[in-house]
């Protein structure tokens, strides 16, 4: 029997009710699938930043890296700015793991509706491969002549070739399993020599995959074809920023946030991934038992498969699709009045073996 030590760490706001239920499905699938998890819990938060001035402990990287997975719950609330809470452990996480590639599917599941009226299932499924490691999301710059009429701030961006064409190549190869379309998020014509030079190695790239269609798109063109023309769309490669907005408006298209897993993945498996919802901690309604757990499912989901319980994670999937399909239970954000743990508990219960 396999056994994996998982970290999971709930974090802020929502984050903790859906961290639950994910972790209550995925215990479910053990029991069916026959393999053990040994999880850990981290109380990793801004609450704790408030009372030790740090989102975690020092060693925090250290502690992390004896682990098969690491399921993160949402990091954000009020009082603490998104800067500190991110960088104080979202990012560094990322990085110290060399958690190169964020793995975002985004697709219209049975039960739902997408806000664009006439598209369906079959017009509304493509995955966001997000460059998540440099980019745009830079340490490298700072604030000068503080409070002084010259005063300006420089962030820098860092584009690096290892970098840049291992996101590219990783989106080439995930295209070869997906029907062979790849579309590539670029903004050459303002950003002078950032996007020219992720252009030319996406070229590069593109060269060795003949069978596999490619284009590239500028990334407002490509932000209005996601509305207009969802359906022509597959892979999107993208930087660090472009990704994490386009993704975002893939969610928001195909059923809203609550439905929208995500991974950041180490594809060597030199070190632990973690799998998370694409939402926030959701300061609004936190502590209010209505989030919808179905993203953060997802992402439980997506850790099986990357663990090689791919089995388990089909089941999960499938669970989830059975109960949405049905309707019998639905938080409000899907048109019901369920709770949060009702509807994980539903997916629970619906999970099968075989």
């Amino acid at each position: 029997m396999n056994t994996y030590e998982i970290a999971a760490i709930p974090g802020d706001g929502i984050g903790v009710d859906v961290t639950v239920e994910a972790r209550k499905v995925l215990d479910r699938a053990a029991e069916l699938f026959d393999f053990r998890l040994q999880w850990t819990e981290f109380d990793w938060s801004c609450e704790r930043y408030t009372q030790t001035g740090r989102m975690m402990p020092e060693d925090g990287i250290d502690q992390l890296a004896r682990f098969d997975g690491i399921l993160l719950g949402a990091v954000g609330f009020p009082g603490v700015p998104d800067h500190v809470s991110l960088w104080g452990l979202l990012i560094p996480v990322r990085r110290a793991f060399a958690q190169y590639v964020n793995l975002r599917p985004v697709r219209l599941l049975p039960g739902t509706t997408s806000v664009l009226s006439g598209r369906g299932a079959d017009e509304l499924e493509m995955v966001i491969v997000r460059e998540n490691s440099e980019g745009e999301y830079s340490a490298i710059g700072g604030r000068h002549n503080t409070g002084q009429p010259s005063e300006f701030v420089l962030q820098e961006s860092v584009f690096t070739r290892v970098g840049v064409e291992r996101i590219i190549r990783y989106a080439f190869e995930l295209a070869r399993t997906r029907g062979g379309r790849v579309c590539s998020a670029t903004k050459s014509n303002g950003l002078i020599h950032s996007m020219p030079y992720w252009d030319e190695i996406f070229a590069e790239v593109a060269a060795e995959y003949p069978e596999v269609h490619s284009e590239q798109c500028h990334v407002d063109a490509l932000a209005a074809r996601m509305v207009q023309h969802p359906d022509r769309l597959d892979v999107v490669v993208a930087s660090n920023l472009f990704g994490d907005i386009l993704s975002d408006l893939a969610a928001a298209v195909t059923g809203g946030l609550g439905m929208a897993p995500s991974g950041n993945i180490n594809p060597p498996g030199e070190h632990p991934s973690m799998f998370e919802a694409v939402h926030g901690s959701a300061p609004d309604i936190a502590g209010k038992g209505i989030a919808n757990p179905v993203a953060q499912v997802l992402a439980a989901a997506m850790m099986l498969e990357h663990l090689g319980e791919t089995v388990a994670a089909q089941a999960v999937n499938a669970a989830v699709e059975k109960v949405l399909a049905e309707g019998a239970v639905a938080t409000p954000d899907l048109g019901g009045t369920s709770t949060t743990e009702e509807l994980g508990s539903a997916i629970t219960e619906a999970l099968r073996a075989g």
